[in-house]
């Protein structure tokens, strides 16, 4: 257990619809309290199953479960590493295109009717802001990424770069995992409904309505880009080792990778 302090106590820089976590950074380290469900949990599972894909360990930020004091109360949530180096900053896309044009990235993107339209504009405004090739192999990959693990709030304020000292911008690591696996227990995905119907109205935000639209649009245009080899086995191992969230959480995230695991079989090694 962590005790936190407001004086560690971080304003929300990039808000969100899932965005009200109570967040914290103290001691070189990240700390944000659920809000809405099981969001730690998710943060956990993502990032530990993130090991057992072709993705380097460098561009993806590992988180931990947690349990915080904060003002005599005991809360659940995660901790991760601050993954940004001395002197360099960190801009979300959105953040980015607005202080540059005055105008919403998010807006100008789902103006344009057709989803290849709108990748096609937002590569092409993110490749020119930020001087750096390879945003559509990026932008594919957190795709993948989330259409895996159901992350229902890849928007542009959780998109972001890094600013080095030096004046030059490189992508992000890849973070925040709060909103998948139907962590959201309170309101949209409450425990014991059925977890099929609701991966069936789950969405995305980041350039279609569904994972599988926007994801079709990205791969034809820039091929498959990570391939992931967990099964039950590696499942069940992180959550035997994970120390405080409840069984029937548990369980239902188990059953919910299973099921992600089947439908998106091409991701995955065989």
């Amino acid at each position: 257990m962590v005790e936190l302090f407001s004086k560690d106590l971080q304003g929300v820089n990039f808000p969100s619809s899932k965005g009200n976590q109570l967040k914290w950074q103290a001691g070189g380290e990240w700390f944000k309290a659920d809000a809405a469900g099981y969001e730690g949990l998710s943060e956990y599972m993502v990032s530990h199953l993130l090991r057992y894909s072709d993705l380097p360990k460098e561009r993806y930020v590992l988180y931990d479960t947690e349990q915080i004091r904060y003002h005599d109360r005991i809360l659940l949530g995660s901790r991760s590493p601050n993954f940004l180096a001395a002197g360099s900053q960190l801009f979300t896309w959105e953040r980015l295109f607005r202080n540059q044009t005055g105008e919403s990235l998010y807006l100008k993107t789902f103006h344009i009717p057709e989803v290849k339209d709108r990748l096609a504009f937002l590569v092409s405004q993110m490749e020119q802001l930020l001087a750096l090739g390879g945003i559509g192999e990026y932008l594919t990959l957190l795709m993948e990424v989330d259409a895996v693990f159901l992350n229902e709030d890849r928007h542009y304020h959780n998109i972001a770069a890094i600013l080095s000292r030096e004046g030059s911008f490189q992508n992000s690591p890849l973070f925040d995992h709060g909103a998948c696996l139907l962590s959201d227990t309170a309101w949209n995905y409450p425990l014991g409904e059925d977890i099929y119907e609701m991966i069936g109205r789950l969405k995305s935000n980041t350039i279609a309505a569904t994972h599988l639209d926007q994801l079709d649009a990205a791969e034809a245009s820039y091929g498959v880009q990570l391939h992931f080899s967990f099964g039950e086995r590696e499942i069940d191992e992180l959550l035997e080792a994970e120390p405080y969230y409840p069984k029937e959480m548990k369980d239902r995230v188990k059953r919910i990778l299973l099921e992600r695991r089947r439908q998106m079989a091409y991701l995955f090694h065989q």
